[in-house]
Parts: structure tokens; sequence; C-alpha cells
């Protein structure tokens, strides 16, 4: 390799250097981040704080890693591909909705969520790693869900657990602010075995 070789590719190597440091790095958006449908397979590169929503739904998502910590407003990864919610925020202001994935867990979902959290037609299982408290709704239905153990302690709203395989009530939450919908499950439950378990201010289907 000549000098004129070497320099040249030094000079190359420099000018490389200058273009990453140039690249664009969001770290915070103050208002809405909407990412749907562009085929996406990786949330990396996303800021890590969004103070309104956050929109990444109709992609071919298998995982929330690289996905904002804190969202201010809502977060929609619904019609993805997704299999777990790790990376998922810690923290939603507005409501979480995954439904229609391939999600067997619902660990790494949020903390907490403001609005309403819909994990509906999914293959889930368990709702352990629920988020504890949901402002809202909380919308489990068409699942494979044969317990409630896991589910939210307090719901702001109506809690929808029906079309699963269900067999027992316990883990329903303490407290459902509006309706609880649990028909057509492998067992049909009576308006006492749920008051038995939940204190519903809504009505009652069964």
């Amino acid at each position: 390799m000549n000098i004129k070789q070497i320099i040249y590719e030094e000079h190359q190597k420099i000018l490389k250097e200058q273009q990453e440091t140039k690249k664009l790095k969001i770290r915070k958006v103050h208002g809405n981040f909407d990412c749907t449908n562009n085929e996406l397979t990786s949330l990396q590169g996303a800021p890590k704080e969004v103070g309104g929503y956050f929109d990444c739904f109709d992609n071919k998502l298998t995982s929330l890693q690289g996905a904002p910590k804190t969202v201010g407003g809502y977060f929609d990864c619904f019609d993805n591909k997704l299999t777990s919610l790790q990376g998922a925020p810690k923290t939603v202001g507005g409501f979480f909705d995954c439904h229609n994935n391939n999600l067997t867990s619902l660990q790494g979902a949020p903390e907490t969520v403001g609005g309403y959290f819909d994990c509906s037609n999914n293959e889930l299982t368990s709702l352990q790693g629920a988020p504890e408290t949901v402002g809202n709704s909380f919308i489990c239905n068409s699942n494979k869900l044969t317990s409630l153990q896991g589910a939210p302690k307090t719901v702001g709203d109506g809690f929808y657990c029906y079309s699963n395989k269900l067999t027992s009530l316990q883990g329903a939450p303490e407290t459902v602010g509006g309706n609880f919908d649990c028909h057509n499950n492998t067992i049909q439950f009576t308006d006492n075995n749920i008051k038995a378990v939940s204190n519903v201010k809504g009505k009652i289907h069964i």
C-alpha cells in the first residue's frame, strides 16, 4: 500500500466519523411521535421520552426494546408481531393498546396506565405482569386465559374477560368501576360468583 492510498483511507475514515457524529439523535419529543405502517422490525433509535402519544402500530415489531421510557399520552402498538412487552414504557399517561399480536405473557407491561389497557386477541394464558392499576377499562377478551391471576387490583371502568377458557375468577380485580363481562368461558359463571371476588359498580354480563 503506497502513501497515497494510506492518506486516502485515513481521509475516508475521518469523513465517516464526522458523518456519524452529525446523525440526528432524538432524546425527547414534547409532542406526539408517529411511526405507524412502516414495516419496522425494531424501535431502536426512538425517543426516550415522549410528551404526547406514541404510535407504532401496524408494523412488524416482535419486541418493544428501544421504546420510550415514559409516554405522556397513549401508546399504540397493536397489529404487530409482538411476542413480548419487554421494553415497554414504565409509565403511560393515556391508554396502552397491544391487542392483535402474538403475546403469551404481559411481563414487561407498564406499571401504571392512566387510560384503558387492551391486550385482547393475543395468545395469553396468564395476566401476570399486568399493571396493578388501570385508570379506565381493562380488556383481555379473546385469549387463552384459565384464571385471572395477575389482573389489576383496581380498574377504573369496565373489566372484559369474555371469550377465554376461564375455570376460575380467582385474581379478578377487587374493584371494577364499570361493567364486568365474563360471558363465553369454559364455566358459566353466576352473578354471585362475580360478586364474591369483585366489587362491581356497573352491570354484570354472564
